[in-house]
């Protein structure tokens, strides 16, 4: 499996996983300008900005302390700029979240980074 493959697969066991705890997906690889999100869900009443990460190892970090303030950042950008388009802006309550998987152990942070970052 090559990386684009390996991603598509972490993201598909991410949405999976997050269907069974109730969450309903919105929409999968938003992408602007600013950047992309992986998976937007819904979580009976917020929004869920979800970035999925996978690693093989964690020699170096682990899958969710790979997610750099930098990448938190674009994600919160590229966040509002799906609000903003909605119509949502000031309408709903979000929230970011990180799966990280590694050797097919998922873990779930919610509300993992925010805004005031």
């Amino acid at each position: 499996m090559d990386t684009l493959e390996i991603g598509q697969h972490a993201e598909q066991q991410a949405c999976a996983y997050l269907e069974t705890k109730g969450l309903k997906l919105l929409t999968r690889n938003y992408h602007c300008v600013f950047g992309e999100i992986d998976l937007i869900m819904r979580d009976e009443q917020d929004v869920v900005f979800v970035e999925v990460r996978s690693r093989s190892n964690e020699n170096f970090a682990s899958a969710v302390e790979s997610v750099t303030l930098t990448k938190q950042r674009k994600v919160i950008k590229t966040a509002v700029h799906y609000l903003q388009k909605q119509r949502w802006f000031d309408k709903v309550q979000c929230r970011f979240d990180i799966i990280g998987i590694t050797n097919d152990k998922l873990e779930w942070i919610k509300d993992a980074f925010s805004e005031n970052y």
